[in-house]
């Protein structure tokens, strides 16, 4: 089933693309290479979604919030495609959690948006991956993703 199929069967509407904070692009299309940069987790208002992980953000809230930063990763893509269906594979993830001293399940909150893009892209979206910890994050927001993507050709 191609990626836009599985969304629309899984009745997923994806947010409007993010649009840059600062003096950069959201996406950089190299040969058969995406690049997207880093996103937070956005509401459907477009509000950040803020808090330091393992103290006033729970894991499993925090897990919500990567998910929603994968929405805003493919809405990003689809913007630089035309479509999902040109997505060939996900190369590698950069997940960076906001969180208090000690926290360790960074692996954890990332899967959020590890899992949404198995569940979206299939064995494609299986990828290498980075989970870290950061001591903040732009804006105060929970979770930070990257995205590298191969493009069909």
């Amino acid at each position: 089933m191609s990626a836009e199929a599985k969304l629309t069967q899984l009745g997923i509407v994806l947010p409007a693309p993010a649009k840059p904070s600062g003096n950069y692009v959201p996406f950089r299309l190299h040969a058969n290479t995406l690049y997207l940069s880093g996103q937070g987790p956005r509401e459907a208002d477009g509000a950040l979604r803020v808090g330091l992980v393992g103290g006033d953000v729970s894991l499993e809230r925090a897990r919500q919030d990567a998910r929603l930063v994968g929405l805003g990763l493919l809405a990003t893509a689809r913007q630089a495609l035309g479509s999902l269906d040109r997505v060939d594979f996900v190369v590698k993830l950069l997940g960076m959690v906001n969180a208090v001293p000690g926290f360790g399940q960074q692996p954890e909150v990332v899967n959020g948006c590890s899992d949404l893009f198995v569940e979206i892209f299939g064995d494609a979206g299986r990828h290498a991956r980075s989970a870290v910890g950061m001591g903040s994050l732009p804006r105060g927001i929970t979770v930070e993703i990257e995205a590298i993507l191969a493009v069909k050709i």
